[in-house]
């Protein structure tokens, strides 16, 4: 009998893959985050001209490209290199400390959560850019104007996420200093505190 015991305590527990509660979390998160966003971006571009559209196109390319870096310097970077920081109190260590400990929640909010909503918004306005500026033009002009917006979107979304892919994990813990630093002065809480 004590072996039987002894053999159900020496079993190792299978890893819970799935959490129900963090994906339920991180799923609607993600429909309101991706309502806000939608927004903001269709307001911008009501009555915004060609020229300024494309601003409103670039600045959800470069957030896409920011919170992407964010996400990889999270699990690029290790909590031991924010310690001794936190033990001295520089400002936004123990913010870094707790996204290193949390990478795996961090990369979903920043990668998925932000990163693939900027995507889907950054195409929906270059599609909008596309029809404001093929209006009145002929069936090959029109073509080709559309086929240069899409690739532009494409290669400034995906080269700047290659690029800051490679600068994320080169400098990660300065990454994660900045975001800590960021995360500091707002008022939001960590594991509850503050």
């Amino acid at each position: 009998m004590p072996d039987r015991q002894q053999k159900k305590k020496a079993q190792p527990q299978k890893p819970k893959l799935i959490k129900t509660k963090w994906v339920l979390t991180i799923t609607v998160v993600s429909f309101f985050v991706s309502m806000i966003m939608s927004y903001a971006s269709s307001e911008a571009l009501n009555n915004a001209g060609t020229l300024l559209s494309f601003v409103v196109l670039f600045v959800f390319i470069g957030l896409g490209i920011v919170f992407d870096m964010i996400g990889v310097a999270s699990t690029s970077a290790t909590e031991k290199e924010f310690h001794s920081m936190a033990a001295h109190k520089v400002r936004g260590a123990r913010e870094a400390v707790w996204m290193t400990r949390n990478a795996e929640k961090v990369s979903s909010i920043c990668n998925d959560v932000v990163g693939d909503i900027c995507g889907i918004i950054s195409g929906a306005t270059g599609a909008l850019i596309v029809a404001r500026i093929t209006a009145g033009l002929s069936g090959a002009r029109a073509v080709l104007l559309s086929l240069l917006v899409t690739g532009m979107v494409s290669a400034a979304t995906i080269g700047g996420k290659a690029a800051g892919k490679g600068i994320a994990i080169a400098f990660s813990s300065k990454v994660l200093a900045m975001c800590g630093r960021v995360l500091s002065v707002l008022p939001i809480t960590l594991d509850g505190k503050k």
